[in-house]
């Protein structure tokens, strides 16, 4: 509800915020496809009657649009990418977004912000998203900025599960669109097949394959990439240094979840995180790489972290240096780190998804690449194959 204000405190002679409500409604009887209005009322104020469309119903092969993006929050460059989106939205029907984490960037940010995440960025990002929030299906998933103890962050998800209504336990979850069935994983927490989470991945995945006649497309969401050429992050393992005396260790990474993508055929890894834009050929096993986006029968990992906050355009290390070497590692189909934008993803059938990259305003894509794949009975046909070669080999 519109109830964020600043007051004035006459004794302590300073201002203070107080954020809205939070409230929560379920819209339900929707019609796929169809037309729906509804409206806000709080306190005696109405909003404006917000017209949507309802997204295609899980199984329906119905072309499907969505946004992605990654590390946003409230900077001017957010609302340039954000009015760009909006822009998008006046041109074709989408039907939702992906962001992959780091949001608002209301959290203590490096001793730059209080100890505590300040309520009125989360509400600024708030009123600066409602425009898009407001009328397609936004759909997050944690980043470091969201939820990591361990961090100079110190964020342990409270204020995100508040803030958005995911499904499951909302730090990692699945649902299904259209022709498509999303899965989003959280990189601050483990995913071996020993862990709450992997646990959860892999029957999640041995799930979806049960159902690909229904979702022939499965794509998995994150925050950090495991396929990322930019110096600054590196290749997310699941290791890294808290402070001078905390290791920490989230298990899984990534290997094991790699391997667990490549197995059961995932199709699309989105990602955001590093601050740039990178898409891979498809790849598995770091070197075991396909420089062709026909007939894919492994993974593409997609990082879109470049939609507001700062570009790793200068290595940490010495800002003199590029982010990136002068020689790309051979997954890397196409990279860029010196302009903010947004990245779409347009299902098109069982086989065929288009995948386009805008650079902050520009009408035209940057990147606008076409990617089909061979059937799922296919990929099991060509993997029995394989196994029943190296058999006879080692006969």
């Amino acid at each position: 509800s519109h109830q964020y204000k600043w007051h004035w405190n006459e004794t302590e002679e300073e201002w203070y915020y107080t954020s809205g409500y939070i409230h929560e409604a379920l819209l339900i009887n929707l019609v796929p496809g169809r037309i729906h209005y509804y409206q806000i009322e709080s306190n005696g104020e109405k909003s404006d009657k917000i017209k949507f469309i309802a997204a295609p119903e899980p199984g329906s092969d119905t072309p499907l649009s969505f946004f992605h993006v990654g590390d946003v929050g409230t900077f001017g460059t957010s609302v340039m990418v954000t009015n760009d989106i909006m822009e998008r939205m006046k041109e074709k029907q989408f039907h939702g977004m992906i962001h992959c984490g780091d949001i608002s960037y209301a959290n203590k940010f490096n001793g730059s912000r209080p100890d505590k995440a300040e309520q009125k960025v989360w509400d600024t990002w708030g009123q600066m998203i409602e425009p898009v929030g407001s009328k397609l299906a936004y759909m997050v998933v944690p980043g470091n900025h969201e939820l990591d103890i361990y961090d100079s962050t110190n964020e342990n998800g409270t204020i995100y599960s508040k803030r958005f209504i995911m499904p499951g336990n909302e730090r990692y979850f699945s649902f299904g669109v259209g022709m498509v069935y999303f899965v989003a994983v959280s990189t601050d927490e483990s995913i071996d097949v020993n862990s709450t989470q992997g646990a959860w991945f892999k029957d999640v995945l041995t799930e979806a394959n049960a159902n690909r006649e229904k979702y022939p497309w499965l794509v998995v969401y994150q925050h950090r990439p495991i396929y990322n050429s930019n110096k600054n992050h590196g290749n997310w393992s699941g290791l890294y240094h808290a402070g001078r005396d905390t290791e920490v260790n989230h298990t899984g990474w990534p290997d094991g979840f790699e391997a667990m993508t490549v197995e059961w055929k995932v199709d699309l890894v989105l990602s955001g995180h590093v601050h740039h834009y990178e898409r891979s050929w498809p790849v598995k096993n770091r070197e075991d790489v396909v420089k062709s986006y026909e007939n894919v029968d492994r993974p593409i990992h997609i990082t879109c972290g470049h939609a507001g906050k700062g570009l790793y355009r200068y290595w940490w290390e010495d800002k003199t240096q590029n982010s990136y070497d002068d020689e790309p590692p051979r997954f890397t189909a196409a990279r860029d780190n010196e302009n903010w934008g947004h990245c779409e993803l347009d299902f098109l059938d069982s086989k065929t998804v288009v995948h386009r990259m805008y650079v902050m305003g520009n009408d035209e894509p940057k990147e606008n690449v076409t990617i089909t794949k061979i059937s799922f009975a296919q990929k099991i046909s060509a993997s029995a194959l394989l196994i029943l070669f190296s058999i006879i080999n080692l006969l």
